[in-house]
């Protein structure tokens, strides 16, 4: 119950923080797109400044859930962040949620329910070698680095949309590997693990992620940036932590089945709230 507790607390501190970052994004200088002195100009703005706030509460209850729990237990959780933002971006514009904003959480809320439950993810599989390990990252960081490559060539809102999955890939790579510092502080203690290189391969993560999901925020209205961002973390998280932490799901047929039906309703209601009016810039 802790974990789902921290979960949700943890996605609904994200999807305030979204909102409030985008809310202030909005109003950098265009030329800094994907440019340090970005972070410089919105740490003038205390709405952005908020909005981290909320983001590093929703990263610190996030890291409490993946110390407790498996990061395929947390991931999909984290997903309905979206449902948070929405709901904040309600009030601010004064949209009504519809139908169609119903339908978006509905999915959201089944999809989460049928990948846990027919998944019934656990921890304490044999992790992976090396080879594996460092194939599972080299493979999602450099999806990130040719989606920003390719983001570079498009127009600004195509580009936002590729930059918020680059930032949603680095941000499920992060979970998995502060799922694998906590670990590493269990089995070995915390001298160990800060001698190790993922605690401070998670912050540099965590760094990029901001800057690429401030340029999204700056490029494109928030229907064009924060979908893609909350459908590519769990994905790329789930991806990790089968691939190397040793999480382990159902693989039956029908598990395999109802996982997949989940994943996608997950992913389908996102982009259905993504464009829902109450979003900032969706009308």
């Amino acid at each position: 119950m802790a974990v789902f507790l921290l979960s949700l607390g943890a996605a609904c501190c994200l999807g305030a923080g979204f909102v409030l970052q985008q809310h202030a994004a909005q109003r950098a200088p265009g030329g800094d797109l994907l440019r340090w002195r970005l972070l410089l100009d919105l740490m003038r703005m205390p709405d952005w400044l908020l909005g981290i706030a909320f983001m590093i509460g929703g990263q610190a209850l996030s890291a409490l859930a993946l110390s407790q729990g498996e990061v395929t237990l947390v991931e999909p959780l984290l997903a309905t962040n979206l449902v948070w933002a929405m709901l904040l971006a309600r009030r601010i514009t004064g949209t009504r949620l519809g139908r169609s904003g119903w339908i978006g959480v509905a999915l959201i809320a089944l999809g989460v329910t049928a990948f846990i439950a027919a998944g019934r993810p656990e921890g304490g599989g044999p992790a992976a070698g090396p080879l594996r390990y460092w194939l599972v990252f080299g493979i999602v960081s450099g999806l990130a680095l040719l989606l920003v490559t390719v983001a570079r060539q498009l127009p600004l809102f195509e580009e936002a949309t590729l930059l918020a999955l680059a930032a949603g890939l680095l941000y499920g790579l992060q979970d998995a590997l502060t799922r694998a510092t906590f670990d590493r502080i269990d089995r070995d203690g915390a001298a160990a693990a800060l001698a190790s290189w993922p605690p401070y391969t998670v912050l540099g993560l965590g760094v990029i992620g901001l800057l690429l999901v401030q340029s999204a925020f700056e490029a494109a209205p928030l229907r064009m940036s924060l979908p893609a961002l909350t459908a590519a973390q769990p994905l790329a998280g789930i991806a990790c932590a089968v691939g190397f932490l040793g999480d382990r799901l159902r693989l039956t047929p029908a598990a395999l089945a109802w996982q997949s039906a989940g994943l996608v309703a997950v992913v389908v209601g996102v982009v259905v709230l993504g464009r829902h009016p109450a979003l900032p810039g969706a009308r």
